[in-house]
């Protein structure tokens, strides 16, 4: 008779050998005290050091362990989404593995969990370790996020959460492909609600998202859930369209009625800059959006998993697509 697993823990985890030992460990030790069926689920996102070897060593010695080795680096948020896929317990948690969100703080959000709570999410009243840039840039960007969708994405939260099997489900069936977990729980709806913590500084390594990165999660954020930048770019248009307007009627009173008129090309260079910088601004905002309806419309799965261990003879299918994983 198999057992019925009550909570899946999902590890996106990316060239992580100097923390993946200590990450395990901790985990282990806050799950074993639930004394209930629960699973560990790392998703090797294509690392290039001992990661995959180590965690092969772990899984021998822990039946609790389960492994997602993907044919290459498909990125965090993709991670997360295979974890999901394949988690089968009641209530599923994510959680880097590099230790800056506490494990301990599991058992917290599963008595939350347990009060009737679908999703529990972590939310950060301070970051160590990190740089004033990368406080300011993420401050910045959560609250132009805010502002920009209709959806209650919750403020200075990260994707460290525990969300409930009807949840896990519910993310199954989204097929994007430029994903923003945090953003698709929020819209998911259910019943939400934070628990405030501490984020400590890495336990070892460096960090897998450096400014590139984040620049990326940001774009995916911005466009998956507001329309509000074509709109800006609309308005902008018109606002500069009635400035040119405006500048077209004053040049033409001093070249008609005076004589105070500057010769060269100054203001036109200026008035063609100006104009020919937002046409491009525009054109590439416009760009990012049709991007990602490429994107869509390709329909390549998610990932493509190289090796599936500690699962058995399990396969599933990912909701959205025909491919098998297993």
């Amino acid at each position: 008779m198999t057992m019925t697993i009550k909570y899946s823990i999902v590890v996106p985890v990316f060239n992580e050998e100097k923390v993946i030992y200590e990450s395990y460990k901790r985990l282990k030790t806050v799950m074993d005290r639930t004394f209930e069926a629960y699973e560990l689920l790392f998703v090797n996102d294509g690392s290039r050091d001992r990661t995959s070897e180590m965690l092969s060593y772990i899984s021998k010695s822990d039946t609790n362990v389960k492994i997602i080795e993907f044919s290459r680096n498909f990125g965090h948020q993709i991670a997360i989404t295979a974890g999901m896929d394949y988690a089968t317990g009641q209530a599923v948690v994510v959680i880097d593995a590099d230790l800056q969100d506490p494990p301990e703080l599991i058992l917290k959000m599963i008595e939350k969990w347990e009060e009737g709570y679908d999703v529990v999410y972590g939310k950060r009243v301070e970051r160590k370790g990190e740089t004033h840039f990368k406080k300011l840039t993420a401050r910045l960007f959560y609250r132009t996020l805010k502002m920009s969708t209709d959806i209650d994405i919750p403020l200075d939260t990260g994707d460290f959460r525990l969300i409930d099997r009807r949840v896990c489900d519910e993310m199954k069936r989204i097929p994007e492909k430029n994903r923003f977990i945090r953003g698709l729980v929020s819209w998911i709806g259910f019943k939400q609600t934070a628990i405030e913590y501490v984020r400590n500084e890495r336990f070892a390594g460096e960090t897998k998202y450096p400014l590139k990165k984040m620049l990326k999660l940001s774009i995916d954020g911005l466009t998956s859930f507001s329309y509000k930048p074509l709109k800006l770019a609309t308005y902008g248009g018109a606002l500069l369209s009635l400035a040119g307007f405006v500048y077209m009627v004053v040049a033409l009173s001093l070249k008609l009625f005076t004589s105070n008129t500057v010769p060269g090309w100054t203001s036109l260079i200026v008035i063609q800059l100006l104009f020919s910088g937002f046409t491009l601004f525009i054109l590439g905002v416009i760009g990012e959006y049709i991007g990602r309806i490429y994107d869509e419309t390709k329909d390549r799965p998610l990932y493509i998993i190289k090796e599936a261990k500690g699962f058995g003879a399990v396969k599933r299918v990912r909701t959205i697509s025909s491919v098998k994983h297993g």
